[in-house]
């Protein structure tokens, strides 16, 4: 359950193919790279429980990297490569980093990150690949410097990876490994085999970044099991059936706005690729509007599975299509912790009633460094939650409301607005859709959405009205937008999730902003 132990079964195999480049990583070179940065690590002092940053795109060295880390005991987080100097500069100095690895390609960022003061950053080793800047050092010569022998004191560590940040500062979460040894299989190599039917002949398509959790951890959990990781350096959804097909893809793992926009192509489009090698879609990040996972199981068939879980790996649940056909909206049963919903006390309510979600008996997770923030995301039972508002069924099945932190109060009435988007986005003209509250002088808050339209021809009054109106006939009526706006494009992640608050900030100038 390594990629060393494949690395010496098939050593001429595919670990990773660049979907742009067809640039090709075998598992030996994968193995041989990986033990090279384990030796550098040591050479440059940095000892098991020690950390470092990589800050890449979606780069065919990404997983020498994040595999050197994880046999030499050092934790490793991979910062996402769209954020400001700002950003990235805190989280360096806020992981305790003290390597950086980055590329010529984010060389404007790396170099203000560089020249960025930070008091908190130990930072000893700043590596570039692909070139060097000034206050960088290059990589590949570090590398080639070093040996591909195994270090003599391997013990195993995983990522700390940071949440997304959309309440706030990102807060970095750490899980330590259930076992020390580097090839003892975890909870998620675990479920790729078991339930998703992942192996040696897996060819695995990962169309997202890989600084978020699952598309690293199921990449990395593709290489336990010996399969080919088909990378994609960003997102297209054409270009994302071609690779099926080309390829003969048999697992990927998705978000739904990938769906949305896979559904947006002219029907002779979707036609035109051959996508029936696929086995297993898995998605998860956000909520999936019930109509469009029905669309994309009436295209695909019954092989989607969705589950509901976070960065802080507190618990999971899973559902594979059958169930959710006769459980439409539902994320699923617990496979890891046991679900509670609880009131604003934490006490646990009753079957049907929406509260909050809370894991019992999960994985043990800390905010590093942030005990405010630990205590915060448990209750006095010690059950932990991510923030989300749901309900659970008298089987068992939990259902998503919304993210708790993005509630509107109008009138004294809770509105989720996760309901309100999932309908705006199945409209045949439009794209994506954010919605939130802005402030009413009689009702504290009103229901405002911002839409991308599939054409910015439509962004007008009439098109607006439009969509109110079809939203009255659909929902009800104090959950519709009172008002639209238009933008070309909305502040949404490659992992699903919309960043509304810089949204939602323009509309709050001049009044009590209410804490997102």
């Amino acid at each position: 359950m390594h990629p060393s132990i494949h690395a010496q079964k098939t050593p001429d195999k595919a670990a990773i193919r660049m979907a742009s480049t067809g640039e090709t990583i075998s598992y030996a070179e994968l193995d041989a790279r990986s033990n090279q940065f384990a030796q550098l690590l040591r050479a440059n002092g940095i000892k098991p429980g020690d950390h470092i940053a990589i800050f890449l795109e979606n780069h065919p060295r990404y997983f020498e990297l994040a595999w050197g880390a994880q046999r030499a005991g050092v934790i490793y987080t991979a910062i996402n490569y769209r954020l400001s100097v700002d950003e990235t500069n805190y989280i360096v100095g806020n992981c305790e980093a003290r390597m950086v690895i980055s590329s010529a390609r984010l060389a404007e960022t790396a170099a203000g990150l560089r020249a960025a003061d930070n008091p908190e950053r130990i930072v000893e080793q700043w590596l570039m690949i692909d070139g060097v800047i000034d206050g960088w050092s290059s990589y590949e010569a570090a590398l080639e410097a070093m040996p591909a022998d195994r270090i003599s004191d391997e013990c195993a560590a995983n990522d700390m990876l940071y949440s997304s940040g959309t309440t706030g500062r990102p807060k970095g979460v750490y899980s330590p490994p259930l076992s020390p040894e580097i090839d003892a299989p975890t909870v998620l190599s675990d479920l790729c085999q078991n339930t998703f039917g992942m192996d040696t002949e897996t060819i695995y398509l990962s169309p997202a970044p890989l600084y978020h959790a699952a598309p690293l951890r199921y990449n990395l959990a593709v290489m336990r099991l010996g399969g080919t990781c088909i990378v994609m350096e960003r997102f297209d959804e054409e270009r994302y059936l071609q690779l099926i097909e080309q390829y003969q893809v048999t697992h990927s793992q998705l978000v739904p706005t990938m769906f949305v926009r896979m559904l947006k192509l002219a029907p002779e489009v979707r036609a035109r690729y051959d996508v029936s090698s696929l086995r297993c879609a898995i998605h998860a990040a956000a909520p999936c509007p019930v109509s469009i996972k029905q669309q994309m199981i009436d295209w695909w068939g019954p092989i989607l599975w969705e589950y509901y879980a976070g960065t802080e790996g507190n618990g999971v649940t899973l559902l594979d299509s059958h169930a959710w056909l006769s459980k439409p909206g539902s994320v699923g049963k617990a496979v890891s912790g046991v679900v509670k919903i609880c009131d604003e006390n934490g006490e646990e309510l009753p079957v049907g009633q929406e509260g909050s979600v809370y894991f019992a008996d999960g994985k043990v997770f800390v905010y590093h460094n942030d005990a405010e923030k630990t205590a915060g995301s448990r209750n006095a039972k010690g059950w932990t939650t991510l923030g989300d508002i749901g309900r659970l069924d008298e089987d068992g099945y939990l259902y998503l409301t919304d993210r708790k932190a993005f509630m509107i109060i109008s009138g004294g009435v809770n509105i989720y607005p996760q309901e309100t988007e999932s309908l705006l986005v199945t409209h045949p003209k439009v794209m994506d859709a954010a919605v939130f509250g802005v402030p009413d002088p009689e009702f504290g808050e009103q229901v405002k959405a911002v839409v991308q339209p599939l054409d910015m021809a439509d962004a007008n009054p009439a098109f607006a009205a439009e969509l109110v109106e079809w939203c009255r006939e659909h929902i009800a009526h104090h959950k519709c937008p009172k008002s639209i706006d238009f933008s070309a494009a909305l502040p949404r992640e490659a992992n699903g999730k919309l960043y509304k608050r810089g949204l939602r900030d323009q509309y709050w100038a001049g009044h009590a902003n209410p804490i997102i």
